[in-house]
């Protein structure tokens, strides 16, 4: 016969009028209340009240207690849930606090926007009791539970670990989340990789010198540096940029980016045009060549520096194009179509090439033969040629134009394109130097610069401003990429070019997936 409302509310006022030495005598009031929950919605409210309040006065009956609570956070009335889910964090309790952890963490599979928000709570109201306890209980289902519940507790850990207090988040706790975060770290998905390593770069302990040379080494073991690149498998060239891009914050004069850098030299850039990826609208060659260049500013001591700047070497060879023959054996008019400047492309190859070249600053003239160099400054003295006309007319198309009026789309286009040509001028500067110097700065164009930067105009004049009849069609059709930069087209003919777009919000599979359905819920109840 099932538990009445008149008869829960006898057996609590027993149990509420009891002094707290006699309350172990009045075993039976809290079993007719553990009965509670077999009752009707009425009576499974009251019972989720009542059973937490007299939980600890019954040790013997803590399992079935836990259990029944259970019961109502998987009943069918989503009020009754609630209630049981926020009363929760009371069984919380010594051993207990291990297991409710990982009862609220399954909990996190619902789809209640408001229960889901519920526990949340809860959770949070328990790590402020015990974090380490509560640690085991997520990560135990992290590691062994079903996939909506490991999702859902990694997402929770990066956004809550991070907003908990120096008293809850001491060195042994984040110690453990460091620890933990290593085993999950043997099978994650890419989605799953950006987060535990958001987790990790959050932990104060990690923010050393040393803390972020750990950090590169989860990722040089997630990019699996030590095997050779399959360029025709999109997986495998995305999990080598997701790792790259997680690392690059990372990298710093003390924290080095040699292996990452020797790596791209080695297997990335031989393959460049065979590069392949999940995502048909990104640049795949120029995702690659930025990472490149900004991971080149933190080279430290390399094995490999001349084979390295040989690779570049051949690279830019390939981008930077010879100027065409004007004229044929006979004399006659031979002028073949002008080569397209690839301006992007080369902003990172001599970026990197630049940053490279000051660790053996002799290479053009000691490593590469006369006849090579001879046809490598022609290259640049042509690719500069082409420089100059897009300089001056980007200076025209943004003379004059000043606060929101270089906010438009198209004139943002037009001043990143400014910097890359800019960029590139500086470099080609650097090497035409006899010897060869490494000595200029830039910064990388779709890099922040420090201060607010100015765009430099000067008047044209009046040869300057005939050439904007060329200047007729500046922008492609706007892309539908989120987010994502537009391209600047230069005008065509002479020394025509395109200056890409660039993204940074895939996603790609690691270790070839993690398995599924790794078994049923347990809800941690004890039999």
């Amino acid at each position: 016969m099932a538990v009445t409302i008149e008869e829960l509310y006898r057996n609590y006022g027993i149990l509420a009028d009891a002094k707290p030495e006699d309350l172990g005598q009045h075993k039976y009031a809290y079993q007719v209340i553990l009965d509670g929950v077999k009752g009707g919605p009425k009576e499974k409210r009251l019972a989720a009240q009542f059973i937490p309040k007299f939980f600890s006065s019954f040790p013997e009956l803590a399992d079935a207690a836990i259990n029944a609570q259970l019961d109502l956070c998987e009943d069918e009335d989503v009020s009754i849930r609630r209630q049981a889910i926020k009363e929760l964090p009371r069984f919380a309790a010594g051993e207990n606090i291990v297991r409710v952890a990982d009862i609220l963490t399954q909990l996190l599979q619902t789809d209640d926007s408001a229960e889901f928000s519920q526990v949340n709570t809860a959770l949070v109201s328990i790590f402020k009791m015990d974090a380490k306890a509560t640690l085991r209980g997520l990560f135990s289902q992290i590691l062994q539970g079903e996939d909506i519940v490991r999702e859902r507790a990694i997402k929770f850990l990066s956004i809550k670990l991070k907003t908990l207090p120096e008293d809850t988040m001491t060195k042994e706790v984040e110690d453990y989340v460091f620890t933990e975060t290593k085993k999950v770290l043997e099978d994650v998905t890419g989605e799953e990789f950006v987060l535990l390593m958001r987790i990790l770069m959050a932990l104060k302990g990690l923010q050393t010198v040393n803390g972020r040379q750990q950090l590169v080494e989860l990722v040089v073991e997630q990019a699996f540096l030590e095997q050779a690149l399959n360029p025709a498998d999109p997986d495998t060239v995305d999990r080598l940029l997701q790792c790259t891009r997680q690392a690059l914050p990372l990298f710093s004069k003390n924290v080095h980016s040699s292996r990452f850098v020797t790596y791209f030299c080695d297997h990335v850039l031989p393959n460049l045009s065979t590069l392949t990826s999940p995502v048909a609208e990104l640049d795949i060659q120029q995702e690659v060549l930025k990472l490149l260049a900004e991971m080149s500013l933190f080279c430290g001591d390399m094995e490999k520096v001349e084979a390295n700047l040989l690779m570049l070497f051949e690279k830019l060879l390939e981008f930077m194009p010879l100027p065409p023959e004007a004229e044929g054996e006979n004399g006659e008019n031979t002028m073949s179509e002008e080569p397209k400047l690839q301006f992007s492309y080369v902003e990172c190859l001599l970026f990197s090439f630049h940053q490279l070249g000051k660790k053996l600053p002799d290479f053009l003239i000691d490593k590469i033969n006369a006849e090579r160099l001879k046809d490598f400054k022609i290259r640049l003295q042509y690719f500069a040629r082409g420089l100059q006309v897009y300089i001056r007319q980007l200076r025209v198309a943004l003379q004059g134009k000043t606060g929101d009026a270089l906010k438009t789309d198209e004139n943002k286009i037009k001043v990143v394109a400014l910097k890359i040509t800019n960029n590139i001028n500086v470099l080609i500067k650097d090497l035409f130097h006899n010897p060869p110097s490494y000595k200029s700065t830039v910064t990388l164009s779709w890099r922040p610069v420090q201060k607010a930067e100015a765009v430099a105009l000067k008047r044209p004049s009046g040869e300057e401003m005939g050439t904007g009849s060329t200047m007729k069609k500046l922008l492609s059709p706007p892309l539908p990429r989120r987010n994502a930069r537009q391209i600047y087209n230069p005008p065509s003919g002479k020394y025509s070019a395109a200056i890409g777009n660039f993204t940074n919000e895939q996603r790609g599979g690691f270790r070839g997936g993690r398995g599924r359905g790794r078994g049923g819920r347990s809800r941690g109840r004890i039999y």
